[in-house]
């Protein structure tokens, strides 16, 4: 069966190299080297990591701590299957961390986490983050207000759309009622490629799998094209604009653009 995956997920998307299986969205690592990037470019070198028991996130707290070290980086993991939020504070205090990432899921711990941290005077300073994309959810804001804003974030959107980009955010504006997430462009992104797909190839499933290489379609992020990639299992558009984004202290509502790949 074919498969276009339009999310951001672990590189070994298939266990072995695949003809059936795209991906619109970059890699894990692409991504979170990307980040990883971001971090040092803010001075940070002490990264602490919460971290929940998952395949992902232990695939991302991988990638960032091989990604830093040869670079003079440090990544202290703190397993939040046996530390309290409240707990979280003493260790990030104790192992001179200047930057806590959210490596859990939302919205508990990761609400709680960011309440304590906060509001720990000791830890005025740090810089809290969370790559995987919590702060991109209403309910984010909704339930931190304040304290959501200014934790650095990836989405996977140009600087500026393309003019079909432009068109079809301001379509989703429309039937939202509020500015579309980037998950939304994904979404239009991988309708046009399927709809392509089935458009120049017909419903047949092999015919579908060999025209991954030869898709060339507009998307709202720019000319969608898949090749192979090395350390990838699967035909990959390489690569999706990236951004570390955050909400604005000043406008929570507003995402401002913190580095771009």
């Amino acid at each position: 069966m074919p498969f276009l995956c339009s999310s951001a997920v672990l590189d070994a998307l298939t266990e072995q190299p695949t003809k059936w299986v795209a991906r619109l969205a970059p890699a894990q690592s692409h991504g979170w080297r990307i980040y990883a990037d971001f971090l040092l470019s803010a001075g940070h070198t002490r990264i602490a990591v919460a971290a929940q028991s998952s395949v992902y996130w232990a695939s991302g707290a991988r990638i960032l701590r091989d990604y830093l070290a040869p670079r003079g980086g440090t990544v202290i993991e703190l397993d939040m299957g046996a530390l309290a939020p409240t707990a979280v504070c003493d260790e990030l205090v104790d192992n001179r961390a200047t930057a806590l990432l959210l490596l859990v899921g939302h919205p508990e711990p990761a609400v709680s986490i960011v309440k304590c941290v906060r509001h720990d005077e000791r830890l005025a300073e740090i810089l809290i983050g969370a790559p995987a994309g919590q702060p991109e959810f209403a309910e984010w804001a909704t339930l931190l207000g304040d304290d959501g804003a200014a934790i650095p974030f990836l989405r996977y959107l140009p600087e500026r759309l393309s003019p079909l980009g432009a068109r079809v955010e301001t379509a989703l504006r429309e039937r939202l009622t509020e500015a579309p997430s980037f998950v939304a462009f994904e979404g239009y992104d991988t309708v046009a490629v399927l709809a392509e797909a089935l458009r120049s190839h017909g419903a047949d499933r092999a015919r579908i799998a060999e025209s991954w290489p030869r898709v060339a379609v507009e998307g709202t992020r720019g000319q969608i094209q898949f090749s192979r990639t090395p350390g990838i299992n699967v035909w990959q558009w390489a690569w999706p604009p990236i951004q570390v984004v955050d909400r604005d202290p000043a406008e929570p509502d507003r995402l401002r653009i913190r580095h771009t790949s």
